[in-house]
């Protein structure tokens, strides 16, 4: 006999709880969601429907890839950042909340006087799935951008996000490492750049360490080599007034902001900007 899709719920939910996960419940529905395509509602209101074989089959597969470490976006393939779903894979890191105070820092800035009421040229470094970019044209209708990443399959997929989200007219995606190749001058350049020392990435929790790539983590023997990179290069594209806005791990503010200085880029005393738990998370800089 099937389980309906409240029994199967709640199955899955213990599963889950007795394999260690303490969202145990909330991943739960949200598998079930994915294996049946329904939404929430519609799994409130048909709650004692039966479950089709079809579906419980690949719910169960989902279950089991859950309690194996796999992160439920991985799972479903897709992650809301700043109210909209992205597509997300092998080729990209799995986008974190942290990042949505780097967007909000940048729309900050596009609302702030010497680029409020222009339409911005964007330029986002290491694009992955796109999810910087495509909401900052989301948020930004005059604005043009364009996503650079080494990761072709990345670039791929951050272009179907774009096509799926409307702005794919405004958004261009590039091979290059960082700079290379690239012409022209950019209003704000953004980046969420890899920060993560080599010799720290092991002792990730297994959902970051074991299936976010590897390019998208390694920041290098301290976690600063990308940050080097980005202030040598940035002088050379930032427009006149431009300014570069990155992320940043948690304690790395100063250290960013010693590299900036050191390349010439100049950081104001509100140049850092911290996340909602109050910690440091983006530096932004100018070039005169």
């Amino acid at each position: 006999m099937s389980l309906s899709l409240q029994s199967a719920q709640a199955r899955a939910a213990q599963v889950l709880r007795e394999g260690g996960i303490d969202t145990a419940a909330l991943d739960a529905r949200a598998l079930l969601k994915a294996a049946t395509g329904l939404s929430l509602e519609a799994l409130i209101v048909n709650s004692r429907a039966p479950l089709s074989a079809p579906c419980e089959k690949l719910f169960d597969d989902y279950v089991s890839r859950r309690l194996a470490g796999e992160p439920v976006s991985r799972i479903r393939g897709t992650r809301e950042f700043y109210g909209r779903d992205f597509k997300i894979d092998a080729h990209t890191l799995d986008p974190r909340p942290d990042t949505e105070t780097l967007v909000a820092a940048v729309l900050d800035l596009a609302g702030s006087d010497g680029f409020r009421g222009r339409p911005l040229r964007l330029l986002d470094l290491g694009t992955g799935s796109g999810c910087i970019l495509v909401t900052l044209l989301a948020e930004l209708p005059e604005a043009v951008g364009t996503g650079t990443d080494i990761n072709p399959g990345a670039l791929e997929l951050a272009q179907d996000n774009a096509a799926a989200l409307g702005v794919a007219d405004r958004a261009q995606f590039v091979a290059a490492d960082w700079f290379e190749g690239l012409t022209g001058l950019y209003d704000i350049i953004v980046s969420n750049p890899p920060y993560i020392a080599s010799a720290e990435i092991a002792g990730l929790a297994p959902e970051v360490a074991c299936h976010d790539p590897l390019t998208a983590l390694d920041g290098g023997a301290d976690g600063l080599e990308a940050y080097r990179r980005i202030a040598a290069g940035a002088p050379r594209f930032l427009a006149p007034g431009g300014a570069l806005q990155v992320e940043i791990g948690c304690t790395q503010a100063a250290s960013v902001v010693d590299i900036f200085r050191a390349a010439g880029l100049i950081v104001a005393e509100d140049g850092v900007r911290s996340d909602l738990a109050g910690l440091p998370r983006c530096v932004r800089a100018k070039f005169s």
